[in-house]
């Protein structure tokens, strides 16, 4: 069964479309492998292995029938944060306590429109707000990785840490995720998996738990770079619903793969040599440069001014949206309810038992910094400041220059309640150091597997990309694939 959950998902596509194996014996395989490993890693919350066999079986009679889509067969995991029709959808937070939609999220139904088969839903930061998978109602979710010689436990990094956990222990074939400061990058640079941040305005944003609606954006964490580019296809359009969705025809990523990079250029922003960084993620950014060279590109130093702002500016701008998109979470109409008093008195006993505190700390902030006497001196300076960030990239492809290399995360994964970041909200925000920026300036980034450290952990590499030129992602991002090669961690599971 292991050989059937080891296959990537053009693998599977392949064999299911050859008939070699029906898609209700890879979901069986899945649906085993959740229930031998999930108690250990907590990657999902709610797992639906009824409505998987029916996906399923009806899957084989579409693939018997030659009907089949482009992903028929193909068993998924769902980030807590879309909504399934029926099914679990609390963006893991107590708050949404039993709440079921009676609708279907544009991604996830992109997804079974195209023959995709629902596992469950994947756990995730509280409302995405995290970059550790620590604050879910449901629990830390625990990274399939461990250190050389260590039984220590680690985060698989988030929000979409349920998400990259359950990619990289097969788990799942491949997931959905979100990534409104990095929540699918940092993630899977934590995991050794693939994961893309779109373009802002790519996958349309309906039906998915809002965190900060200007930022937030749909994407999948996959096995590898091909995968990546196969679900992106399917969960990508434009939709009536979201009026900040783009009509842009979606091209066939995977077509993208294995083009030469012979005279692209490539860009490397001297900002991102932060103070402090370890010597590994600077070895591994070199050896990526490299790798683009001997591919063909050409590598030009560019510079991004304003890169140094770009996290408190974030840490602005995501919260006040947060505060404003939470306020509809009162306990009237679902969800958590505590009896009070009066209404006033209701609402306040829900949401201090209903919010964890990571979400209570943002909604505070960003209520603090959108309010009279500091709006203009904190939000619309944020913002502001966001223009001058997204002009900063704007200047260095107007001057042509194709893509730009980046590490994707400032370390490899660290423990799980790790006291020193446990204790220091600021130092956990550090996180998203390399890529908050890409949120900010609505542009497409790929996180891509690069190597191991000293601790035997993966390390990513990051390609941000021109608005809706995630064909150069994925080109670039399989060159260094494909010289770095697949990382799996040990089963200890």
């Amino acid at each position: 069964m292991s050989e059937l959950t080891s296959l990537t998902i053009a693998e599977a596509r392949k064999k299911l479309l050859a008939k070699e194996i029906t898609s209700v014996e890879l979901t069986e395989a899945y649906i085993g492998a959740i229930e031998a490993a999930n108690d250990a890693l907590n990657a999902y919350v709610a797992v639906t292995p009824d409505i998987a066999r029916a996906q399923a079986k009806a899957s084989d009679a579409r693939i018997a029938n030659g009907t089949a889509g482009t992903l028929e067969g193909i068993p998924l995991g769902i980030k807590d944060l879309f909504a399934t029709k029926g099914v679990h959808t609390q963006a893991c937070s107590h708050i949404l306590d039993g709440f079921k939609p009676a609708y279907e999220s544009t991604v996830t139904q992109n997804l079974f429109d195209d023959g995709a088969v629902m596992l469950g839903k994947l756990n995730m930061d509280e409302f995405a707000m995290g970059s550790s998978n620590e604050t879910s109602y449901y629990g830390a979710v625990k990274n399939p990785w461990r250190s050389h010689g260590s039984n220590l436990d680690l985060v698989p990094g988030g929000s979409s840490g349920g998400s990259a956990s359950a990619v990289a222990a097969h788990l799942c074939a491949g997931a959905t995720a979100t990534d409104t400061g990095g929540s699918i990058r940092q993630p899977a640079a934590f995991t050794g998996t693939v994961g893309i941040k779109p373009t802002y305005g790519r996958c349309s944003r309906w039906g998915t738990v809002a965190f900060a609606s200007s930022l937030d954006q749909a994407g999948p964490i996959a096995r590898d770079v091909r995968d990546a580019a196969i679900m992106l296809r399917s969960m990508a359009s434009v939709d009536a619903k979201d009026t900040t969705s783009v009509d842009i025809p979606v091209p066939d990523y995977e077509a993208a793969i294995g083009k030469s990079l012979k005279g692209k250029r490539i860009g490397i922003p001297r900002e991102y040599r932060v103070d402090g960084m370890p010597e590994e993620i600077e070895a591994i950014w070199q050896q990526g440069i490299a790798w683009l060279k001997d591919a063909g590109a050409e590598i030009v130093d560019i510079t991004l001014p304003h890169t140094k702002y770009a996290l408190p500016a974030y840490y602005i701008v995501a919260p006040a949206e947060a505060s404003s998109n939470l306020a509809r979470y009162d306990g009237v109409r679902y969800g958590l309810r505590v009896e009070g008093k009066d209404i006033s008195d209701m609402y306040e006993k829900t949401r201090a038992a209903g919010f964890g505190k990571e979400v209570k700390r943002r909604i505070m902030i960003g209520t603090y910094v959108l309010s009279a006497g500091y709006y203009d001196a904190y939000y619309i300076r944020a913002q502001k400041v966001r223009t001058l960030i997204k002009r900063d990239f704007e200047l260095a492809f107007n001057a042509g220059v194709d893509a730009i290399l980046t590490p994707a995360t400032p370390s490899s994964a660290f423990g799980i309640a790790d006291e020193d970041l446990a204790s220091d909200p600021v130092k956990m925000y550090l996180n998203d150091i390399f890529t908050v920026t890409v949120n900010m300036a609505g542009l497409p980034g790929i996180a891509v597997p690069a190597g191991l450290d000293h601790k035997g952990l993966p390390l990513g590499l990051q390609v941000i990309g021109k608005p809706f030129d995630e064909e150069m992602l994925f080109q670039s991002a399989h060159v260094i694939e494909q010289a770095a090669g697949r990382f799996s961690p040990a089963k200890w599971w």
